[in-house]
């Protein structure tokens, strides 16, 4: 069986936990954490930036940061993960779904002003598939109204949005442009560790709440840079920092990061040639990357015209050894918040949830042109 995703490694993993382990630090926040934050804050411009032990983690740390309360409002897609709302959920949160795109499961953002209430306190922009959403709206709405911009990048490492209002040859990446931003490190992301994930802080103001939030509300991190000669418990917080051992895991992969993209686009690129006349021929839809907008190979989606023909090419493809799965359920049709939710119908979500159908893709995958040929194959019954 051709699996759906099967997680790479470099192999210099392990290499780098036994570096870890001879520092005789392997509790967080030692060497291979400040190796792996400086290269983010370096590369792509992020103010500041923390390890946590998932992205989970990170959008729980910025539901503190910008001090959600119950009540306050929160605006995000429907098709998305369940972690993008069950941070703001776990403060009181009222959320407020957005329908998807037309052209793209990510929230339409032509729809986001009509949802803004006076209670409305941030916007959770998601970039599906590493595609960046329209950064520029979305910014001038939260300036407008003075609302938080907390970008869910969970999917979009070394992704970036090309503003028209920028040169062409400064294209910003995704999780630097709202105030706050949050990565994910899962086994089934670009760049992982199994578990893991980052917070980006982007607006200077977080920065030192952050760090007091990442160690358990304590000023620890002062501490350990002689900026205080004692730390002790002075706010809210948890222990979202991971060990040293996941960070030195995460240093190995993010050393190879541009050799696994670029296998990763060629992969991705394979699959979009391959499958174009059959697409255009049997209605499935390929993926949709805006002008402004980069792909980073993510994933490979079909959009099938039909449940029943998604049903049966997941099928068909099972049956030649070939796992390919369907996304997510939309989360105002999800058991948990299908009771609460009070809003309009979201047609385009749901579209998505029932005719989204993901196919392999990692950084071994040597099978495209035969996982191409199945489906070229396939006919509806």
């Amino acid at each position: 069986m051709i699996p759906f995703n099967k997680p790479h490694i470099t192999g210099k993993e392990v290499h780098h936990i036994y570096g870890a382990v001879a520092t005789g630090h392997i509790s967080g926040n030692g060497k291979y954490t400040k190796l792996c934050q400086n290269y983010f804050e370096e590369r792509w411009g992020f103010k500041k930036t923390l390890l946590t032990t998932s992205c989970t983690d990170a959008l729980e740390m910025c539901a503190l940061l910008v001090d959600i309360q119950p009540g306050d409002e929160v605006i995000l897609p429907s098709y998305t993960f369940v972690s993008t709302a069950l941070a703001f959920v776990r403060q009181g949160a009222v959320l407020r779904f957005v329908d998807s795109r037309k052209d793209h499961p990510g929230m339409d953002e032509e729809q986001i002003e009509a949802l803004i209430t006076p209670k409305t306190k941030a916007i959770v922009p998601v970039h599906y598939a590493g595609v960046a959403c329209d950064m520029d709206k979305i910014m001038q709405l939260a300036d407008k109204y003075n609302l938080f911009v907390i970008e869910d990048a969970a999917q979009a490492i070394d992704s970036y949005f090309k503003s028209p209002k920028e040169p062409p040859q400064k294209p910003r990446a995704l999780g630097s442009i709202g105030h706050l931003g949050c990565f994910s490190f899962h086994e089934t992301k670009n760049i992982q560790c199994g578990e893991g994930g980052l917070l980006a802080i982007n607006d200077p103001r977080f920065i030192k709440r952050a760090e007091i939030l990442w160690e358990k509300g304590t000023n620890r991190a002062e501490f350990f840079r002689g900026e205080v000669n004692k730390y002790g418990w002075v706010d809210t917080g948890s222990s979202f920092l991971p060990g040293e051992i996941t960070a030195a895991f995460l240093w190995a992969q993010l050393e190879e990061l541009d050799r696994i993209q670029n296998q990763r686009k060629a992969i991705w690129n394979q699959y979009q040639a391959s499958l174009q006349t059959w697409a255009a021929k049997t209605g499935v839809l390929l993926p949709y990357t805006p002008d402004y907008a980069t792909p980073n190979a993510h994933m490979f989606y079909l959009v099938c015209p039909s449940p029943k023909f998604r049903t049966q090419l997941i099928e068909h493809l099972k049956k030649h050894n070939i796992h390919a799965v369907f996304h997510y359920l939309s989360l105002h049709n999800s058991p948990y918040y299908k009771p609460k939710y009070t809003g309009n119908q979201l047609p385009k979500s749901d579209y998505y949830s029932d005719c989204l159908v993901r196919l392999p893709l990692y950084y071994d995958l040597a099978e495209v042109e035969d996982i191409c040929e199945t489906i070229n194959n396939f006919n509806q019954g």
